[in-house]
């Protein structure tokens, strides 16, 4: 669904490719659902950056300044919010990887208790937070982590 900007031209269309491990956010004129520019955030490899790419297929096409300014407001959220962990303490990095990897970035209810336990003798208990929020969104009670 896209995400329109609030002078209705543009829109941010936001998907996760599972053979790239990436997020995409793709801006594109709201009528036209060709991008613009697409925004490719990897959130599962440490060593991949984040990129820009341009449609060199649409030519030349003048983006205001204000609706390129939102759309990378949006792409740097999505890279805080994806790629945090990757900051975090280089033993703390392979646990969140290796989860997100095993669990592709979700659990259900049914199974947090048993993976969280697996997490504790893993990690320190300080580290629980960063660790669940980081592989799962989820708060160390089973809540997910609000934005």
């Amino acid at each position: 669904m896209p995400f329109p900007h609030p002078d209705g031209d543009y829109a941010i269309t936001v998907m996760y490719s599972v053979p790239d491990d990436a997020w995409y956010l793709k801006l594109h004129l709201f009528d036209d659902q060709r991008a613009l520019v697409t925004a490719v955030v990897p959130d599962k490899e440490p060593v991949r950056e984040p990129m820009l790419c341009f449609d060199p297929q649409r030519g030349h096409l003048d983006i205001p300044y204000e609706v390129m300014r939102w759309f990378m407001d949006q792409v740097e959220e999505e890279i805080r919010t994806s790629r945090a962990w990757m900051r975090l303490r280089p033993e703390l990095v392979e646990v969140i990887h290796r989860l997100r990897r095993e669990y592709l970035g979700a659990i259900d209810d049914h199974d947090f208790p048993r993976v969280l336990a697996e997490v504790r003798t893993a990690v320190p208990a300080a580290d629980l937070p960063a660790v669940l929020a980081s592989a799962f969104g989820r708060k160390p009670d089973g809540t997910p982590v609000s934005p």
